[in-house]
């Protein structure tokens, strides 16, 4: 069986750290790990319509924006396919086939659903496109044979049910769905950075990211005003780093290495956590050393991203040719699903037989 990876974002905005040490690094890694033999990374602007339908033309503006983010930060269109999602009607499709293989509880139940319901202020005016986002996901994984599907923390719910669907779909009408597997960052500290506001989430609506976009005085500008520990008043006092939001940075950014570059007073990061644990040590200092550390990992970046703003129509190729491929890929499995729940009909004659 071939290995092949489906992974996306909306593109409701701008791409942030959050996004990149959460999924963007790993793709990074396993594209060019040689491990897998297709990989498609899809621009998810139907599903970004689901709670934006009034206002396409965000969704629209933002589609450019999150390819220059993939291709700044390393996504190779020469080993990863990139495609926008509502090109390949074929997955609409296949999400209308599924739909008939859930229950409405079940979906309610889905704590992404739950939580996203509940950030959105949506109360009893859920879009029914919304409601139906993780069928949708499924729909996604299932049209390219996904046999893995990097993903953050908070989207560990839609793999299960995806698996779910793929599982009931194989016992009613015969095997013919690929069972995907979720790999997730192997740093803890990735899963879920807080925003820089403290925040649980960091979160575009939310307006407390920093975007792998930002400006370099941008950035420092953030991380110098970051949510630390209300605690750690004066440089003296003891300070708290588990749920501190600049530790937290640190543990998913910072290698030994930068001690060594920014900080040599520190052999690595437990040193400096110790320190600021039985006090003496200031935020700003801190602070100082994370925008260093963050400086440094996202500069590359963002000259690869001006690079590209200079090669748009390229870039809109990538985009229409990697829309094909993809559009090809979702229609073999979709002819395999028609056949499987046998309304193929005009195939070979097969509504007289």
């Amino acid at each position: 069986m071939e290995k092949i990876i489906l992974t996306g974002d909306r593109p409701t905005g701008r791409l942030h750290v959050g996004h990149y040490v959460g999924s963007l690094k790993e793709r990074v890694r396993l594209q060019n790990s040689g491990l897998y033999d297709k990989i498609y990374i899809m621009i998810a602007d139907a599903q970004a319509l689901t709670d934006n339908a009034e206002h396409p033309e965000k969704v629209r503006n933002n589609i450019m924006q999150v390819a220059l983010d993939y291709l700044a930060c390393g996504i190779d269109p020469e080993k990863s396919t990139i495609f926008i999602q509502s090109t390949v009607p074929e997955l609409t499709e296949l999400t209308f086939y599924y739909m008939n293989l859930v229950t409405v509880a079940r979906v309610q139940r889905n704590p992404t659903v739950k939580a996203e319901i509940q950030m959105r202020n949506f109360a009893q005016s859920i879009p029914v496109g919304f409601f139906c986002y993780p069928i949708s996901q499924a729909a996604d994984i299932t049209a390219f044979r996904a046999t893995t599907v990097p993903v953050g923390e908070d989207q560990a719910p839609m793999i299960e049910q995806c698996k779910e669907i793929v599982k009931k779909f194989n016992a009613v009408y015969g095997e013919t769905l690929t069972d995907p597997e979720m790999v997730l960052p192997g740093n803890a500290a990735c899963l879920r950075l807080p925003g820089i506001d403290g925040k649980a989430k960091m979160s575009k609506s939310l307006g407390n990211c920093i975007y792998l976009s930002d400006t370099e005085e941008d950035i420092k500008k953030k991380i110098m005003s970051m949510f630390t520990d209300p605690t750690h008043l004066r440089r003296e006092d003891p300070g708290h780093t588990e749920g501190n939001p600049v530790f937290i940075y640190l543990d998913a950014f910072c290698r030994d290495e930068h001690f060594t570059e920014f900080l040599p007073e520190y052999k690595n990061l437990d040193e400096l956590k110790e320190h600021y644990r039985r006090g003496g040590l200031g935020d700003v200092t801190v602070k100082k050393f994370l925008n260093s550390v963050i400086q440094s990992e996202l500069r590359p970046i963002r000259e690869r991203r001006q690079m590209w703003e200079g090669r748009l129509p390229e870039v809109y190729e990538i985009l229409r040719a990697g829309s094909e491929r993809a559009r090809c890929a979702a229609a073999e499995t979709l002819r395999d699903v028609r056949r499987a729940m046998k309304i193929d009909y005009f195939e070979d004659g097969n509504l007289l037989k």
